[in-house]
């Protein structure tokens, strides 16, 4: 079965939107890659958030949280299982990305399980203690704390740079595939 091509529009999110950012999010929480969101704060944080409309339909979110002046953070990246294989993640990290730069921040990480997809849009793996903003604004308070998995991903948000067409890794991570042990701050 084919996915249709129709017209991915993004926009950013208002807080009416919220509950079906909230549902989308929680759709994806089985997969175990997200974590959980309460209402009340998608909420309070709506225009953080771009969404992805497929016709009058949400099938994608992401959030651009900022963790210090320097530093924000793609967080809550959810795509519709309808939607995927139609680019929708890559749009809303790109929009995340130019959101950034125009915000003034000369960094955007993310954190992750899947360190190749966020390799391929240019960021690279790197420690955990390289973000320490965002050890010490979410992980500290996380019940998965030092024991999360996730990985560590970094992009300058140069004027010049664009699309890295070669991902590149952190001292200590293997080129061939990417993988090292995620570390965490002690």
């Amino acid at each position: 079965m084919r996915k249709s091509r129709a017209t991915i529009v993004l926009q950013p999110a208002t807080p009416a939107q919220a509950s079906k950012i909230h549902a989308l999010i929680a759709a994806n929480l089985e997969e175990g890659r997200l974590l959980p969101r309460e209402i009340g704060e998608l909420t309070v944080h709506a225009e953080r958030f771009v969404v992805a409309l497929k016709g009058r339909r949400i099938v994608g979110c992401a959030e651009l949280a900022p963790l210090s002046r320097q530093v924000a953070e793609v967080r809550s990246l959810a795509v519709d299982r309808g939607a995927r294989g139609l680019r929708v993640g890559t749009l809303l990290v790109e929009e995340l990305r130019r959101r950034a730069r125009r915000e003034g921040f000369d960094k955007l990480c993310a954190f992750t399980h899947v360190p190749a997809y966020f390799a391929h849009l240019g960021f690279s793996i790197v420690p955990h203690e390289w973000l320490m903003e965002k050890v010490f604004t979410d992980c500290v308070r996380c019940p998965q704390f030092r024991k999360c998995g996730q990985y560590g991903m970094e992009l300058p948000l140069d004027e010049g740079r664009d699309r890295v067409q070669e991902p590149v890794y952190a001292p200590g991570i293997d080129r061939q595939t990417g993988a090292s042990a995620p570390n965490h701050a002690a």
